[in-house]
């Protein structure tokens, strides 16, 4: 027999209970916001106080709670920080390779305001990202991209962070809602179509306020055509595709719309004058001359199309990894006919392992007595890592870089990124903790019970999920079939509540444990996290707020929005 879950361990008080679920995540949020711990500190002790209430407060037997962390800690090395190491590598080879200075210089050309860097880089190259890859690569990628044009390295992670908010609800090829049609039943595309209704006021918007928090009201006043060019090019091509195309497409046709769009506008429009950091002011003359110097420095299309060659590897290899065939090939499940696919679904069912982990598989009983089950998803070939890595291997004939050469810089990356490893591994285990000890439902049966006002707290769910998880699809997961069953004893539209789920997810994504350790680690910053949580905590509560109001007033008001 194994152990089932109880929600209301406390006197089967839902009150008491969801008080004690919520100690770990308000310490961790004391630990870092207030106390400043470092990551991997800040990580490790919340770990430990979950174990401790999983035990001891909800009856969860040791045995299984360390075997759940162990489960999530896993997980946190392969994928996440598999792609956190790889995107790191292959930015620094850019770097070491000279070929950088080529990328920000052909971007300066663009333009040189760090209003519009911000747009192109943080807000339309990372959505392609999150598109394409998900997981930590949009933000270690272009969060390195903006330090590297020379912004600082908290703005950048948190400018990004901030930035990945309007596509993450359809990021990695629409799983997110691909996901939770199975525990809901309700099919993606009508999901898909609610989301496609939600997320593009956001989007709109996003672009808009990020400028507002690097420069101020006044001077994104001053690139407003850019903004709008921007956010309504994302937000309308979002919309169609999400409605017409389905879940899959949206974050990258809209961010490649975007992109395209705004690069056209910015050869044929400039701000009447150019935003920089106060403390690139202070160094005035340095900047000047910097900027002449980039002015004088003539680099033909070819070697600018070189310097870039490592990130069109990058985009291509992600894409591919991307395509659902091939990665079920990549991951020895591809069941059709093609000889190729045939091929790499051999190599790939040889690199992939999932052996279900030992006193938890089928051993935890959820509250309808289902068997929970526990695996280690060990997915080697079809990581989006390995994709990178293999961008990485190529720019190595790119650009002659020799093999020796080469391996160094991946073991000073792997250096560089041990304590932030760590700290995505300690937060991934607490989020599997709190999942499998039952205190996530806990907390989501607390705020199912908020009656005729849940239209206006559903999207809180989707935020609770994602900060816990650090992942939208396991948040559709964890708090789908719960959104739907409460949604109908409301009087709800089941589908606008399982979309308010994943729409008020992506504002949680900025603050989630595992997204600020990736940041970190991708602009050096690691044991900084609190710095950064401290940045983003206040924006993301503000981003979900907003979310509310759209999902509450789409149910009272706009109805007919609804599929």
């Amino acid at each position: 027999m194994g152990w089932t879950q109880d929600y209301t361990p406390l006197g089967n008080s839902l009150l008491l209970s969801s008080l004690a679920a919520l100690i770990p995540i308000l310490y961790f949020f004391w630990a870092l916001a207030i106390k400043r711990m470092k990551g991997h500190t800040a990580g490790l002790t919340t770990l430990l106080i979950a174990l401790v209430l999983a035990v001891f407060v909800y009856g969860m037997p040791a045995q299984q709670a360390v075997m759940s962390a162990s489960q999530g800690a896993v997980y946190g090395l392969l994928p996440i920080g598999w792609i956190i190491v790889t995107s790191v590598f292959l930015y620094k080879l850019t770097v070491k390779t000279g070929q950088f200075e080529i990328i920000r210089s052909s971007v300066l050309s663009i333009t040189d305001d760090r209003r519009l860097q911000a747009l192109l880089i943080a807000f339309s190259f990372g959505a392609f990202l999150e598109g394409a890859a998900g997981f930590g690569a949009p933000v270690a990628i272009s969060a390195a991209l903006l330090v590297g044009l020379g912004f600082n390295p908290l703005y950048a992670a948190g400018i990004c962070l901030i930035a990945n908010t309007a596509p993450v609800a359809f990021g990695a090829i629409g799983i997110p809602i691909i996901a939770v049609e199975g525990p809901t039943g309700i099919p993606a595309m009508d999901i898909s179509k609610m989301v496609g209704r939600q997320l593009p006021f956001l989007s709109v918007f996003i672009p808009f306020y990020l400028i507002i928090i690097m420069s101020g009201f006044k001077r994104a006043l001053e690139v407003l055509p850019a903004i709008l060019v921007s956010g309504v090019s994302f937000a309308v091509t979002q919309y169609v595709s999400s409605n017409f195309l389905g879940p899959e497409l949206p974050d990258i046709l809209s961010a490649i719309v975007s992109l395209i769009a705004l690069a056209v506008f910015l050869k044929f429009w400039k701000p009447k004058t150019t935003f920089r950091f106060s403390q690139e002011k202070e160094m005035a003359a340095a900047a000047e001359a910097q900027q002449l110097e980039h002015q004088k420095a003539s680099y033909s299309a070819g070697q600018i199309f070189k310097a870039w060659t490592p990130f069109l590897l990058l985009t291509a290899m992600v894409s591919i990894w991307g395509i659902p065939s091939v990665k079920q090939a990549l991951t020895g499940h591809y069941e059709g006919s093609n000889p190729l696919l045939l091929f790499i679904n051999d190599i790939g069912g040889r690199l992939t392992f999932a052996p279900g982990v030992p006193f938890l598989h089928n051993q935890i009983l959820d509250g309808s007595g289902k068997p929970l089950e526990a695996l280690y998803k060990l997915d080697l070939a079809g990581s989006a890592g390995t994709a990178i890595l293999i961008a990485a291997v190529l720019t190595k004939f790119v650009t002659g870089m020799p093999w020796k050469e080469w391996g160094a810089v991946f073991t000073d990356s792997l250096k560089e990124l041990g304590k932030p490893i760590l700290t995505i591994a300690s937060v991934v285990g607490f989020a599997y903790v709190t999942n499998s000890s039952g205190m996530s439902t806990t907390l989501g049966m607390s705020l199912a019970m908020t009656g005729s006002m849940f239209a206006f707290f559903s999207p809180v769910l989707g935020w609770l999920g994602v900060f816990i998880t650090g992942s939208d699809t396991s948040a559709n997961l964890l708090f789908g079939s719960l959104q739907k069953m409460t949604a109908q004893s409301v009087g709800m539209e089941p589908v606008l509540s399982v979309a308010a789920n994943s729409s008020g997810g992506v504002t949680g994504k900025m603050i989630s444990p595992q997204s600020i350790a990736v940041a970190c680690a991708a602009v050096g910053l690691a044991g900084k996290e609190s710095d950064l949580l401290r940045f983003t905590l206040k924006h993301s509560l503000f981003l979900l707020f907003l979310v509310c109001m759209i999902t509450f007033l789409q149910h009272h008001l706009f109805s007919w929005m609804i599929p």
